[in-house]
C-alpha cells in the first residue's frame, strides 16, 4: 500500500459551513428548476385525429391501414428493407416488430384535436364534439383499448379563441370527471403558444378545475406547442421558452414543435416548410436547451408528405418519414408527430433500428462502466445515464426486450431506472 500521508488542512469547519449556508437558496433553486427526467414513459410520436373524426375504433383503424400499406407496398421484410435501407441483419427483427406493434398498440399518443385540425364551430356543435371526446375517452380506459397516452388540443389563449378554448377544456375534463376521474395518462396540449403570460393563464384555469373537484394542486399537467417566433425569442432578446417552462410551475410536460405554424411564421416558403429546415433546427436547439434538467420533454414535429398513391410515391414518401424520424432521433428528439395512418410503419421502424442498432455497443458500455472495466471508451457517470435511458426507451417502445438488455449488461429494469433518473433514489445496482 505504500507509506501512508499525513492529511492536513488549513480551513476551519466554519468556512465549509459559511459557504453552504450561502448556497443553501441556489441548492432549492437548482432542486425546483431542474429536478431532472422524470423517468417515465415517453411516447414515440403523437398522433391527431380532429374532434368529430374520432371514433371508438379510430386506434384500430389506424394500425389496420399502416398493416395493410404494409401488405400492399412491402410485404416483407426484404422488400421494406431494401425500400428503407435497414441493414440486412436488422431487416427480419425490425420488421416483425413493427408487424407486432401495429397488431398490438399502433398509436402510443393520441390528441383529440379541437384547434387547427377542427376549425371554427358553432359552440354547440364543439361542445358536444367535447363532452363525446371525454366519454369516448373515458370508455377507451376502461375497456382497455386506449392509447397509454390520450387527450386533447384546445384553442389557444388568444383573444379570438380563448373563450373557446378554456370552455373545451372545461367541458372535456368535467366530463372524465363524470365518468369516473382523470385517467392516468392525460395529457392536454396548449397550442399557439406566445407570451409566458399565457401560459401563466392556463395554469390559473387547471387551478380553478383542481378546486372545484377536490383534486390535488398540480394532478393536471400540459404541453406547450412552440408555433411561433416570439416564443423562441422575445422582444426583449430573452428566450421566451424557457420563460414558459417557469411560467407553468411545475406543470409542463412538453414542448411540442410545430413544424407548418412555426415555419410560415418566419417566412418559409411552403415548398420547404420541413422539420430539418435550419430555422427548424434552431428552434428545436433552443427548446432543448431550455428543457435540459427541467423534466420537460422535446417533441419534434411533423412531414405533411403523406404515404398514399402507387407503390413507388408511397415509398418516397415512406424514405423521407425515415430519415426524419433517424435525423431527429440523432438529435434526441425522442417523439414526433405522425399525421397518417401510414406513417406508423416508417416511425416504427425507424425507432426501432435506432435502438437496435445500437442495442449491443449501448449495452456492453454500461455493463463496462458497472464492472469498472474499462474498455477503449472511458465514460462518466452522466453517460451512464445516457446509457441507460437509451435501453429504457427501447425497451419502452417495444423495440428491446427487458430479458435481452439484462442478459447483455447484467443489470434489471430497476438497476437501469436508477441510473437514468438517480433522484428516484440511492442507486443500489445488482451487478457485480
Amino acid at each position: 500500500m505504500g507509506q501512508q500521508e499525513k492529511v492536513a488542512t488549513s480551513l476551519a469547519g466554519a468556512v465549509s459551513e459559511e459557504i453552504s449556508a450561502s448556497l443553501t437558496a441556489v441548492d432549492a433553486e437548482l432542486a425546483r428548476r431542474y429536478p431532472g427526467d422524470p423517468g417515465t414513459r415517453q411516447p414515440v410520436h403523437t398522433v391527431y385525429v380532429p374532434g368529430d373524426v374520432f371514433e371508438p375504433g379510430t386506434l384500430r383503424s389506424w394500425g389496420d391501414q399502416a398493416l395493410a400499406a404494409l401488405d400492399e407496398h412491402a410485404p416483407d421484410a426484404a422488400s421494406f428493407a431494401a425500400v428503407l435501407g435497414i441493414p440486412e441483419e436488422l431487416a427480419g427483427p425490425v420488421h416483425d416488430r413493427v408487424r407486432a406493434k401495429l397488431e398490438r398498440e399502433p398509436v402510443e399518443d393520441l390528441r383529440i384535436d379541437f384547434e387547427d385540425g377542427y376549425g371554427p364551430r358553432p359552440d354547440a356543435e364543439e361542445d358536444e364534439a367535447a363532452a363525446r371526446a371525454a366519454r369516448l375517452v373515458s370508455e377507451a380506459y376502461a375497456n382497455g383499448t386506449a392509447a397509454p397516452y390520450m387527450g386533447i388540443r384546445m384553442k389557444c389563449m388568444e383573444a379570438g379563441v380563448r373563450d373557446r378554448g378554456i370552455r373545451t377544456t372545461d367541458v372535456f375534463l368535467t366530463g372524465l370527471m363524470a365518468a369516473g376521474g382523470l385517467p392516468e395518462g392525460l395529457v392536454l396540449t396548449l397550442p399557439k403558444v406566445t407570451y409566458p403570460e399565457q401560459v401563466t393563464a392556463f395554469v390559473q384555469l387547471l387551478e380553478a378545475f383542481e378546486k372545484a373537484h377536490g383534486l390535488d394542486a398540480g394532478r393536471i399537467g400540459f404541453e406547450i406547442q412552440i408555433e411561433t417566433s416570439q416564443s423562441i425569442l422575445a422582444a426583449d432578446g430573452t428566450a421566451a421558452v424557457a420563460r414558459m417552462i417557469d411560467a407553468a410551475q411545475g406543470r409542463a410536460t412538453g414542448l411540442h414543435y410545430g413544424t407548418f405554424d412555426y415555419s410560415a411564421c418566419v417566412g418559409v416558403s411552403a415548398a420547404y416548410q420541413a422539420s430539418d429546415h435550419p430555422a427548424a433546427d434552431h428552434a428545436k436547439a433552443v427548446m432543448q436547451v431550455a428543457a435540459a434538467g427541467t423534466g420537460v420533454r422535446v417533441s419534434d414535429g411533423s412531414t405533411n408528405v403523406l404515404p398514399v398513391g402507387p407503390t413507388g410515391q408511397v415509398h418516397e414518401a415512406w424514405r423521407l418519414h425515415y430519415g426524419l424520424t433517424r435525423r431527429a432521433l440523432a438529435r434526441a428528439y425522442y417523439q414526433g408527430w405522425d399525421m397518417h395512418p401510414g406513417h406508423l410503419p416508417t416511425r416504427y421502424a425507424a425507432v426501432y433500428a435506432f435502438y437496435r442498432e445500437g442495442l449491443e455497443p449501448a449495452a456492453a458500455r454500461l455493463a463496462a462502466y458497472v464492472a469498472k472495466a474499462g474498455g477503449d471508451v472511458m465514460d462518466e457517470p452522466a453517460t451512464a445515464k445516457a446509457l441507460s435511458g437509451y435501453l429504457l426507451r427501447g425497451i419502452d417502445c417495444g423495440a428491446l426486450d427487458t430479458a435481452e438488455v439484462a442478459r447483455l449488461t447484467g443489470l434489471t429494469r430497476a438497476d437501469l431506472d436508477a441510473f437514468a433518473s438517480p433522484r428516484r433514489g440511492d442507486l443500489t445496482v445488482t451487478a457485480p
